[in-house]
């Protein structure tokens, strides 16, 4: 994830939000500094407060939010990557990403959504609410790919949740155990089932 925004292709206030989705998958909001986020974007500290009047918890919002865009955008270049699109295929899909970042770079990093719930859902509303919107914005893009594939549309919905609550079990898990055996697991059992709701299932 980290390797799609150099910090010299943006300007300073898209580099903190980038670099403040990092560094929250890596350590958590609680344990993420507005400073640690300046020096990760290089970008004056003094700007900070220019860019994001609302201090930390506007900028871990816009973090969160960022990373529902990014993980939105995937679906479509993951599906479009197929030759013949199967749900399972786009499940796989989502898990070989992480499955692939795990192998190359080790555990250290999991999703910043998921971090962010953990860390404020009880404490922070707009940061709850930042984290739903971000979830929501990933499974639509998958519930319209699936209603593409020929699964009836409520059903699409419920396996979009399916899908991604598995994977972030998964994720949680692989990190756990410092293991991508998780990922697989979830890849191999679910592909079935997924796939038994697409009418003209290739196999």
């Amino acid at each position: 994830m980290e390797a799609i925004l150099a910090t010299g292709e943006r300007g300073p206030r898209e580099r903190m939000v980038f670099s403040a989705a990092q560094l929250i998958r890596r350590d958590g909001v609680t344990a993420t500094g507005l400073r640690e986020v300046a020096d990760h974007a290089g970008a004056p500290r003094g700007s900070l407060q220019h860019y994001f009047p609302g201090g930390k918890e506007q900028l871990v919002n816009e973090a969160v939010e960022w990373a529902g865009r990014y993980a939105s955008d995937r679906i479509a270049r993951f599906t479009a990557a197929m030759a013949r699109p199967t749900p399972g295929r786009l499940f796989a899909a989502m898990v070989r990403q992480w499955t692939e970042e795990f192998e190359a770079t080790g555990f250290d990093r999991g999703c910043p959504v998921a971090a962010a719930t953990v860390d404020c859902a009880d404490s922070v509303a707009s940061t709850r609410t930042a984290a739903a919107a971000a979830f929501a914005a990933w499974r639509q893009p998958i519930t319209r790919e699936l209603t593409a594939m020929g699964v009836p549309p409520r059903k699409a919905t419920a396996l979009a949740t399916l899908m991604v609550s598995s994977l972030e079990g998964a994720i949680l898990l692989a990190r756990a155990e410092q293991s991508v055996r998780p990922l697989r697991t979830v890849a191999r059992e679910l592909t079935p089932y997924l796939d038994s709701h697409a009418p003209e299932n290739p196999t």
